[in-house]
């Protein structure tokens, strides 16, 4: 169990990481092997880095840092400053996809909780990330599911269906390569200051 002032301090960080993983693209390289051949070249996963930062600090900083950095990240956003992909303000309440912003706070949680209940290990914290990534999943589709019932904004001329592709199973090819590298980071960093 990691002390009150290490708590704060990792969701002060989670709160960081989650802001500027909103604005950062998820890349990653072709092979290795063809880099002789052609040039080293990126590819876009189409997601942001932001479920990065919702599950690092899950990993390295427990359920309550997790939690806490998330729901500061979901107050700042629908108060003061635009920290949402599309700006920020309580109007963004009104938008379906704002379920899954709902869910970084219990997949933080999860993630945070499941990453501490055994030693620091590849296969532990990355059952704890794809945890926390499936709370937050649910947490989108259940929102998305009652935007859609009362007709918010963004769900109009959308089956559920559809919908439910867009902002779900579109991005979770992209989100799963964000686990991995999470799960590696953590991992490294855990091993590194010894809890």
């Amino acid at each position: 169990m990691l002390a009150a002032s290490n708590q704060l301090l990792w969701s002060m960080i989670g709160l960081m990481l989650t802001i500027a993983g909103t604005f950062l693209e998820v890349h990653v390289t072709t092979f290795p092997w063809n880099w002789v051949n052609q040039e080293i070249h990126t590819i876009s996963l189409g997601v942001p880095f932001q479920i990065g930062g919702v599950l690092l600090v899950g990993c390295l900083g427990g359920k309550n840092a997790g939690a806490l950095s998330q729901i500061a990240y979901l107050v700042m956003g629908l108060t003061i400053l635009p920290v949402f992909t599309d700006g920020g303000g309580i109007g963004y309440i009104k938008l379906s996809q704002f379920g899954y912003l709902l869910g970084f706070i219990p997949g933080a949680w999860v993630c945070g909780f499941l990453a501490f209940q055994a030693r620091p290990k590849l296969e532990t914290l990355a059952f704890s990330c794809i945890s926390g990534l499936l709370a937050v999943h649910i947490c989108g589709i259940t929102y998305l599911t009652i935007s859609h019932l009362v007709q918010l904004q963004g769900t109009e001329n959308e089956t559920l269906l559809q919908v439910i592709y867009k902002y779900s199973w579109l991005a979770l090819p992209g989100q799963l390569a964000v686990v991995c590298a999470v799960t590696a980071i953590a991992y490294v960093l855990r091993h590194v200051m010894f809890y």
